[in-house]
């Protein structure tokens, strides 16, 4: 079983979606004994045994809806009255879901996402920091954030969103802000925020209605100005604003399955 724990121990590091499911107890006849363990993951699959047959079938089918919700959950299994199998005995199966942490693209690794990027590590984000400056990358901390260097569209190219990707753009120009915007919207994320004056921010929501950049229902998707609304003044507090909606949205989604 050391292997199981060994791969468990590695899909954490590679922050990977599955769940382990252990064998906790047994009484009378059962195919394998406590202790006995299997990941499976999302789409089915899975690696190692907890005896096969009806009782591993059911278990694989229950564990795509608990790692979507993200809680362990504990089955018990009469074997022959719940599931036909004729060694007749007891087994009690312990189901903990590992969901990967959540990522957050900063656009922009000025003060604002300097401060975010570090604020949102502790809090459990995967945080990778995009900007086009030279030398920007020396104010980070690689250990611990992800930096990719360089046009900001080409680096849009090469990574991966989906339903659980943070989206702040906080770049030094206001073009790049919009033009980013406009790349990424359509791109699955679960909270994209942009930063901006409410002049600024009405000028771009008409701009892109006018050229059908972006339809109005999806401009009112968008956290812009960014951030919980508080009397945030220097980048600190504006990237505690910012981290404040974060939160919300994060645990909101957890909460809400």
């Amino acid at each position: 079983m050391g292997s199981i724990i060994s791969r468990v121990s590695q899909l954490i590091q590679e922050n990977k979606n599955f769940a382990l499911c252990i064998v906790t107890y047994t009484e009378g006849s059962s195919p394998r004994k406590a202790g006995s363990k299997m990941i499976v993951y999302e789409d089915g699959t899975s690696e190692g045994s907890i005896g096969g047959g009806s009782i591993e079938k059911a278990v694989i089918e229950a564990c795509p809806n608990i790692i979507k919700l993200g809680k362990a959950t504990k089955y018990t299994y009469n074997l022959e009255d719940d599931l036909s199998m004729q060694c007749g005995g007891l087994m009690e199966v312990y189901i903990e879901p590992f969901k990967r942490s959540p990522s957050l693209y900063i656009f922009g690794g000025g003060h604002i996402g300097q401060a975010l990027s570090n604020y949102a590590v502790d809090i459990g984000f995967t945080v990778t920091v995009f900007d086009n400056r030279q030398g920007i990358a020396e104010n980070f901390d690689k250990q611990k954030i992800n930096f990719i260097e360089g046009d900001y569209f080409k680096s849009i190219d090469i990574v991966e969103f989906d339903s659980n990707t943070y989206i702040v753009i906080v770049t030094h120009k206001h073009i790049y802000d919009e033009d980013i915007l406009a790349a990424v919207a359509r791109k699955p994320h679960a909270y994209l925020g942009m930063i901006g004056s409410r002049v600024k921010v009405q000028t771009l929501r008409k701009r892109f209605i006018e050229e059908k950049i972006l339809t109005q229902e999806e401009l009112d998707l968008i956290d812009m100005p960014i951030g919980v609304p508080i009397a945030a003044e220097t980048p600190v507090e504006i990237a505690i604003s910012i981290l404040a909606k974060l939160i919300d949205v994060k645990n909101s989604k957890i909460k809400n399955g």
